[in-house]
């Protein structure tokens, strides 16, 4: 299993960030071994379309859940579509926010949780 933390910098003891296309970075974990991979979102500053492509990578990086603070309606489709568990409302660390997964603290997202664009200028 991987699941993925949007995350405001590379390490387990970042905090979470709360946009999903424009965090900062993407930090994908084993929840058993804890080994990690951090990658620094590269739609972070696009004009349009982050979402979409975030989800996009998602699935290519064969991402089974994303835990994150918010997501829009484009990418709650794209990460829906590719069958990736979403879990929004998340804050903490990324390590927190990860030992909440694995204790079964969070639901799944059934909704957008914001409007298109978003997370634009850092906007929540």
């Amino acid at each position: 299993m991987k699941v993925c933390i949007t995350s405001q910098g590379d390490t387990l003891q970042s905090g979470v960030d709360p946009r999903f296309g424009r965090c900062s970075w993407f930090i994908m974990v084993d929840p058993d071994s804890m080994d990690f991979e951090a990658v620094k979102n590269p739609m972070g500053e696009s004009a349009g379309g982050a979402g979409i492509q975030a989800g996009q990578m998602m699935a290519d990086k064969d991402v089974d859940v994303v835990l994150t603070g918010n997501v829009g309606p484009n990418a709650f489709q794209t990460l829906k579509a590719a069958k990736i568990i979403l879990v929004t409302g998340v804050s903490g660390s990324v390590e927190e926010a990860l030992e909440m997964y694995k204790k079964g603290k969070f639901q799944t997202t059934e909704n957008p949780t914001v409007e298109s664009h978003a997370g634009m200028k850092g906007e929540v």
